[in-house]
């Protein structure tokens, strides 16, 4: 399982690419990257086949430690997924915007 810093996850969230979102939903209701799916990590196993196949997939949480289980759960599924270190409050410390409310 990889995992990447804020920066990578900024390059790549700017060219479009998926951010899974893998805290419960009420603290991603307080606050997330623009565009992250949620699906709640005790929920992702039973969820996984929400993730399409394909691209990688940024896994974040609120500091990075469950993004990593996140991560590791979509690669046994056959995902290309990579852990986001420092999760939404290293976005949050990089100067990024975050949305409030759940997925429109």
């Amino acid at each position: 399982m990889e995992e990447v810093d804020t920066v990578a996850l900024i390059t790549a969230w700017e060219s479009g690419a998926p951010v899974l979102d893998v805290r419960e939903d009420y603290e991603y209701i307080r606050g997330h990257v623009p565009g992250a799916r949620s699906i709640p990590l005790p929920e992702l196993s039973a969820r996984v086949g929400e993730v399409p196949p394909g691209e990688t997939v940024y896994v974040i949480c609120a500091s990075g430690n469950r993004s990593k289980r996140g991560a590791e759960i979509l690669e046994s599924a056959g995902r290309s997924a990579v852990s986001v270190a420092g999760g939404t409050r290293a976005w949050v410390s990089a100067g990024r915007e975050v949305r409030r409310g759940p997925t429109p």
